[in-house]
């Protein structure tokens, strides 16, 4: 399915949820509202014209004040693939958790949590991946700074 037949088959299911869509070299770009990225999701992979079945990568970023979430696509049965990208504000960085649809999105999210601070609502096991219960604060934000010490260890 080419690019405009797909953001028509969203627009007509999603209207506004989908708030642009670019056709960038081998993989069109969507992005969605927060609140509706589940359910985009689901019907990207349940949708046999599009039958997006894997899940490649599920990667958050911080982009100032909103941080972002981005989930690479791809279609066995159709051989395309999609980027679906999400922002939220930086005060509250919740989207809703992809692991229902994808088993493989846990992961995933945990590492944009631990790292970056953004909850995945619903998600079955959100918890750090990385870094050790009790670490304060998020390394890849571009506002973190280091602490002087972790549990009495100087780390700098």
């Amino acid at each position: 399915m080419n690019t405009p037949a797909i953001q028509d088959l969203l627009k007509a299911r999603f209207g506004n949820a989908v708030q642009a869509i670019a056709d960038v070299k081998d993989a069109p770009v969507i992005r969605v509202v927060p609140s509706s990225l589940a359910d985009v999701c689901r019907t990207l992979k349940e949708t046999p014209e599009l039958a997006f079945d894997f899940l490649e990568c599920l990667s958050g970023t911080d982009h100032g004040a909103e941080l972002g979430v981005t989930v690479h696509l791809y279609s066995h049965v159709h051989r395309h693939k999609l980027t679906v990208e999400t922002r939220v504000p930086k005060e509250k960085p919740e989207v809703p958790t992809l692991d229902a649809i994808w088993a493989g999105a846990n992961w995933h999210e945990r590492e944009a949590f631990d790292l970056l601070g953004i909850v995945f609502t619903g998600s079955r096991d959100l918890r750090r991946i990385l870094l050790p219960d009790g670490w304060i604060g998020h390394p890849l934000r571009k506002d973190y700074r280091p602490p002087d010490a972790f549990q009495g260890i100087p780390l700098q």
